[in-house]
């Protein structure tokens, strides 16, 4: 093997380690190479990773399945904060009793509580405990001068 083959086989391998916990799934990967002097060519088989998310068996839904995003509304006046609560679970469970981190959460447009209702500090329900079907969107503003941060508290999962 030429200094160049084994420069090439040294890289593609750390690059492969380096990458190994972004992605999972396993797969191989067949790396070639060919020496044009005398047409030799040498393979190396290595294990590949797949970024392609795993669908969920039922009741295996986790927080990391509640996706917590919010954006400012460009308004005048008191500044506008769109939040969007989505359940990315596709297995049929459907996490109920949602709670969120919501420091003292309070907006000077009414929020329905039946959406989202600070209960004490730090502690906000979300869709009044009932449970969020897969791919459901809880939406709602509020207005405030700064945006609250909001993160997953806990829930009951299937």
């Amino acid at each position: 093997m030429s200094c160049f083959q084994m420069f090439f086989c040294l890289m593609a391998f750390i690059i492969l380690v380096c990458n190994i916990g972004l992605h999972s799934g396993p797969s191989k990967v067949l790396l070639q190479t060919v020496n044009g002097d005398n047409n030799q060519s040498t393979a190396l088989v290595l294990p590949s990773y797949s970024n392609t998310r795993k669908l969920l068996v039922h009741g295996s839904c986790t927080n990391r399945d509640i996706s917590i995003s919010q954006s400012r509304d460009s308004t005048s006046g008191i500044p506008q904060y769109i939040v969007q609560i989505v359940n990315t679970c596709v297995s049929g469970c459907f996490p109920s009793n949602v709670h969120l981190h919501c420091g003292w959460f309070a907006s000077a447009r009414i929020v329905n509580p039946r959406i989202f209702k600070r209960l004490s500090y730090d502690d906000c329900l979300v869709n009044a405990g009932k449970p969020l079907r897969s791919g459901q969107i809880i939406r709602f503003t509020y207005s405030n001068s700064f945006m609250y941060p909001l993160s997953f508290k806990y829930a009951r999962f299937c």
